[in-house]
């Protein structure tokens, strides 16, 4: 396989444009290829049988244009699809969770409280309760579900402050944030709301995504494999998404370059 082969990265909507942004700082001279799957979204409210069906077309159109990896920058997806995707292909499939181990592991032997962020169907997967098991016994760990962050992001809304905030607040006004020590973004749609997770949380809670260690993880299986893009090599990134409409296609962009 070519070393200019493209990376694929796909979501289910909008949110994994998040990671391709980390990706191209990490690797800028790769040629990534991202597909959306707009037309579907949002997976975190669908069965993990309809998420699974939904991934596996996506991978073979991938397949088809001859990528070097995938990544599934899509905690949903994860759950509900990769262990079936990685005994079917043969080539790296990335994946991605909720960043749960970094945000116990920061408090060095100090329990913590940390507030999940996710949506509904990672949240309740078998992988996510495995995940949360491990850290439980010495940290306290909440479950959140914000599926109404995934459809502002798809429907363009992420510059309208009061609605942000509005549902933020209804998701998190629940909380003593002043003794919460990290919130975990376990979707890629959320990393989108930093500034606005920034806003409502105190200065001394950590907001946590998993993006920087994916595409870190990304560089570091292409570099093994000796099948990174050639240092002369000038990277792209073409967007694809199942909603073929110019309001689509034009949001898409707007996320990339913001």
């Amino acid at each position: 396989m070519a070393l200019n082969a493209p990376i694929g990265v796909f979501d289910s909507g909008l949110g994994g444009i998040s990671v391709v942004q980390e990706i191209r700082r990490e690797m800028p001279n790769e040629h990534i290829v991202y597909f959306g799957d707009s037309a579907n979204a949002p997976y975190g409210t669908k069965t993990p049988e309809e998420v699974r069906r939904l991934s596996f077309a996506i991978v073979e159109r991938f397949i088809n244009m001859g990528v070097k990896a995938i990544v599934i920058a899509c905690n949903t997806a994860t759950s509900a699809a990769v262990n079936d995707l990685r005994a079917t292909y043969d080539l790296p499939i990335i994946s991605m969770e909720p960043a749960l181990k970094v945000a116990c592991d920061r408090g060095h032997g100090e329990p913590q409280h940390v507030i999940v962020a996710a949506t509904p169907l990672t949240l309740r997967e078998k992988k996510f309760t495995a995940l949360m098991n491990r850290f439980s016994a010495t940290n306290t760990i909440y479950r959140q579900p914000c599926p109404d962050l995934v459809e502002i992001v798809e429907h363009d809304q992420l510059e309208d402050h009061d609605l942000v905030m509005r549902t933020l607040h209804g998701y998190f006004d629940g909380y003593d944030l002043n003794a919460i020590d990290s919130v975990v973004l376990g979707c890629t749609h959320f990393v989108f709301y930093r500034d606005y997770f920034r806003e409502l949380l105190p200065a001394t809670t950590a907001i946590i995504d998993g993006n920087e260690g994916t595409a870190r993880h990304l560089h570091d299986l292409l570099a093994s494999a000796g099948k990174l893009a050639s240092s002369d090599s000038e990277g792209s990134v073409t967007l694809k998404n199942s909603d073929t409409s110019e309001r689509m296609t034009a949001l898409a962009a707007k996320r990339l370059n913001s």
